[in-house]
């Protein structure tokens, strides 16, 4: 009972939180010429939770770095500009930015529902 008692939830919550890395990466990255703006594929993660880690790769000195352990089993992407750069950089803080804003949402939501499973099972341990 208790391997499964969150749902989707648990999983969702880690996942979201490897995505606002990702995200904040590319935030951080905007500036850098050549810098590929990359995202998590969110429900091509959760449909097989098997999947074994992906390792990121630096493709520029200047890049900021994450090490394999903060990313986890996430199916990173890389995510197609509305508008091309001139010196290569995908990242478009806009939309950096809603994706990050949505990402929080999303999180807190699920970790809500984690809350409120939790506090319903103490209650009814307490009986009260």
């Amino acid at each position: 009972m208790f391997n499964t008692i969150f749902g989707i939830h648990e999983q969702a919550l880690l996942l979201h939180g490897q995505r606002m890395g990702v995200l904040a990466t590319n935030l951080a990255n905007a500036d850098t010429p050549a810098y590929k703006a990359r995202d998590i594929d969110f429900s091509a993660v959760l449909s097989h939770t098997d999947a074994s880690p992906l390792p990121m790769e630096l493709t520029q000195s200047s890049h900021i770095a994450l090490s394999n352990d903060e990313m986890g089993s996430a199916d990173l992407k890389y995510r197609n500009p509305y508008q091309a750069s001139l010196d290569g950089n995908t990242v478009e803080m806009p939309v950096e930015q809603a994706a990050f804003s949505e990402n929080n949402v999303r999180y807190q939501a699920s970790l809500q529902f984690i809350n409120s499973t939790i506090s319903e099972l103490t209650l009814a341990i307490n009986g009260q």
